[in-house]
């Protein structure tokens, strides 16, 4: 805000190093206090990626890196311009809006943290890097769904009413959302649940694929938002199998469960950036503005990403979830802040942060492609 008040550059040269030297102190802060809290709270370097906890700290620890990066080039322009040189204070400006987005997902992954115990009084149940390799070794994707009668709580519900047929009492819930039970999980499930992943997979790499070859001036291919639609129906009918339009939790009372919830957030959010993305590409909207919908959006999804959890009783399982989960939220949160770069940094450094996020997007894909539960 200081920086677009002034337009000289002596101007930009005294609040660049003031607004430096301020920073330092603030980076030194967060380093020292960082340091003591990872020695109280973490403990061990195994519970670093062994535990909930440890796994959030180091999602902040490569968002902090990425700030210093930004901060380090910004340090560089500030000391050209004091030196009396030629530098972009375009680039310094536009950078430090990147710097408020992602330090937003930082404060999101700090406010995560509270939800889970600390490292050091997780003794019990960390996993180990043998499982997370295990977990994670590339196998074929689902492409296969399991009947949809054959997951957990329809099949209990189904249980539950032959049941209430044969004794004629009163008909019981298989599950009720925001009761505060986790539901029930069985292999169907989990299959599932790698099916809805993998597709998905599918839909986001041939997304990203599609944004290269617009990038590389094919003009059939401005028409790539319009994929985003796809996965977002795809979303909003299979994500939670248990509620409408599947399952016979209705569509409000689904709403309870926190994690229904949020797939309805990410469908609300996938759709808001594939209209307004198309009508900047098909040429539809003049506005400027309304081109940074599609970074904006995309950071959101990152942000939502790091705090989303999946309802599962095994303390292990749901952290091997979480390893996954970590890396397509960091990938989102770069993918947006390179596509703002895009809009608002002319140039050569604009050009290249195109390049960027099109290949975070096919990256996340594959990532998804890999995704297991099991």
């Amino acid at each position: 805000m200081a920086l677009n008040r002034i337009h000289d550059r002596a101007g930009w040269a005294l609040v660049g190093a003031r607004f430096s030297r301020l920073s330092q102190l603030g980076v030194a802060a967060i380093v020292l206090s960082a340091a003591a809290f990872s020695v109280l709270y973490i403990g061990a370097p195994d519970a670093v990626y062994g535990t909930a906890y440890g796994v959030m700290v180091a999602a902040k620890a490569v968002m902090f890196a990425a700030l210093l990066a930004l901060g380090f080039f910004n340090s560089r322009t500030v000391a050209r311009l004091q030196a009396g040189s030629d530098a972009s204070v375009g680039r310094m400006k536009r950078f430090a809006e990147v710097e408020v987005g992602v330090g937003l997902a930082l404060f999101f992954a700090a406010a995560s943290l509270t939800s889970v115990p600390p490292a050091v009084d997780l003794t019990e149940d960390r996993v180990s890097m043998a499982e997370i390799v295990e977990r994670n070794t590339p196998v074929w994707p689902q492409m296969n769904s399991p009947d949809h009668d054959n997951l957990a709580i329809p099949a209990l519900q189904a249980k539950l009413d032959a049941e209430v047929q044969a004794s004629k009492a009163k008909p019981q819930a298989a599950f009720t959302p925001g009761s505060g039970e986790l539901p029930e999980r069985n292999a169907a499930d989990i299959a599932w649940s790698e099916y809805n992943h993998h597709w998905a997979g599918v839909f986001v790499a041939l997304i990203g694929l599609l944004a290269l070859v617009n990038q590389a001036g094919v003009r059939w291919a401005r028409h790539w938002p319009l994929m985003f639609l796809v996965p977002a129906v795809f979303l909003a009918v299979r994500a939670d199998p248990e509620a409408w339009p599947l399952g016979s939790i209705g569509f409000w009372e689904s709403f309870r469960d926190t994690e229904t919830l949020q797939h309805r957030f990410f469908v609300v959010l996938i759709v808001i950036l594939a209209i307004f993305e198309w009508r900047v590409r098909a040429g539809g909207l003049q506005n400027g503005k309304a081109a940074l919908v599609f970074p904006i959006a995309t950071l959101l999804g990152g942000i939502a990403l790091l705090t989303h959890s999946h309802a599962i009783a095994n303390v292990k399982e749901a952290l091997l979830i979480e390893l996954t989960h970590t890396p397509l939220a960091l990938a989102a949160v770069g993918a947006g802040s390179a596509r703002w770069l895009e809009l608002r940094l002319p140039g050569r450094s604009g050009w290249v942060a195109g390049w960027i996020w099109p290949l975070l997007f096919i990256f996340i894909g594959l990532l998804l492609l890999n995704y297991r539960e099991a």
